[in-house]
């Protein structure tokens, strides 16, 4: 470019008097407003449009914020530049500020999901791995904040510049969450709307730190090995039964194939022993007798008498204010697992005066979940 070129640049931007931006795009969150040098001209006209902040910048320093509106960029409308720059009776020629309009709207449908398998312990089934994913939404909530901590000298910065280091975060909180929460492994995937508002809650004081606001958060599945999907499967069918039940019609069974074989009287002695056998050994797998462990029994005539068998504790629950119920309490924790009651839901048993939310009765806090502990305090 020859010397009457570089001339006609410099006019032909120094004179520009409209400091704006028009975003025609979906995905930029900070742009810098470019001119010749950094000059704006004194008085100029700044246009903030909704759902836009305007930052100004001198030397690397944050000064003055703008929110939608029009503005005469004068030493009244700039007062922290005014103050940096020294103006104490204004200024008559153009000044030198670097502007960035930063997009103050929702980003939404923002994807997140844990790169490696998370392994959580759980009571029944040792070691586990479990994977999740998701999606969140986020607004700029401090301009100034995020242009000063973030964006930094970029003349165009972007949601997937930021997304790499915000996925990163939600897994390595989403991580310490789920460990802390301490939930049997199949209430995981049946409780996401919860976990999603607590991950929430931990998550929103980081954001906030570098001026973001984490408007919503969700969980939209939690996935394990399909070994482990079958093994919690046969573990819940088998919670549903009723093992007395169960052993009482296999000795009935035991009893009507023997008396069926030949040996008449004799054969059906021999069912029936089978069936008390069967009884009793199924008996031992309720009692949780390890396999193989020897069993006891009275021998016939014997005066001594088994102890009475405990009561077990049976719940009444309300639902769309209606009574339901008497149920066990692991037919309680399985009604809060599939979500037909929830922490609020009342219930009653045997010895409370009055109908109790289910989050405060002691022996049912542990379907919620563990807590995450208070800060310790000051030394």
């Amino acid at each position: 470019m020859d010397i009457f070129g570089k001339i006609k640049e410099k006019l032909s931007n120094e004179f520009i008097d409209i400091v704006e931006w028009l975003d025609y795009t979906d995905d930029t969150i900070a742009h810098r407003f470019e001119r010749y040098q950094n000059e704006i001209k004194n008085g100029a006209k700044l246009i903030v449009r909704e759902g836009q902040t305007a930052v100004f910048v001198n030397e690397g320093q944050l000064a003055d914020v703008f929110t939608p509106g029009t503005y005469d960029l004068t030493t009244q409308n700039l007062p922290i530049l005014s103050t940096l720059k020294g103006w104490k009776y204004g200024f008559n020629s153009p000044f030198k500020a670097e502007v960035y309009f930063v997009n103050t709207h929702l980003f939404t449908d923002e994807k997140w999901g844990t790169k490696n398998p998370i392994t959580l312990s759980d009571d029944r089934f040792g070691l586990v791995e479990i994977r999740a994913f998701g999606t969140y939404a986020f607004r700029i909530s401090d301009a100034g904040k995020f242009i000063v901590d973030i964006v930094g000298t970029d003349n165009n910065f972007t949601n997937f510049e930021i997304n790499e280091h915000l996925k990163s975060l939600i897994a390595t909180r989403f991580t310490d969450t789920v460990g802390e929460a301490n939930l049997p492994i199949e209430l995981y995937a049946a409780n996401t709307s919860e976990l999603s508002d607590t991950c929430r809650e931990v998550m929103a004081p980081e954001f906030e730190s570098v001026g973001i606001a984490l408007e919503k958060f969700y969980i939209e599945n939690v996935s394990m090995p399909e070994d482990l999907k079958k093994e919690i499967f046969e573990y819940s069918r088998l919670d549903k039964l009723d093992m007395q039940k169960l052993a009482q019609f296999k000795a009935a069974k035991a009893m009507e194939l023997a008396a069926k074989n030949e040996g008449g009287t004799a054969g059906a002695g021999m069912g029936m022993g089978m069936g008390f056998v069967l009884a009793q050994q199924m008996g031992g797998m309720m009692g949780g007798s390890p396999m193989g462990q020897q069993q006891s029994f009275p021998q016939a005539g014997s005066a001594a008498a088994p102890p009475p068998m405990p009561v077990a504790v049976q719940y009444f629950y309300a639902v769309n204010g209606t009574q339901q119920g008497p149920v066990s309490f692991d037919q309680l924790k399985a009604l809060f697992a599939n979500r037909t009651i929830n922490r609020d839901s009342l219930v009653w048993k045997q010895g409370m005066a009055n109908w109790t939310a289910l989050q405060e009765v002691e022996e049912l806090k542990s379907f919620l979940g563990g807590n995450t502990p208070p800060p310790l305090p000051n030394a």
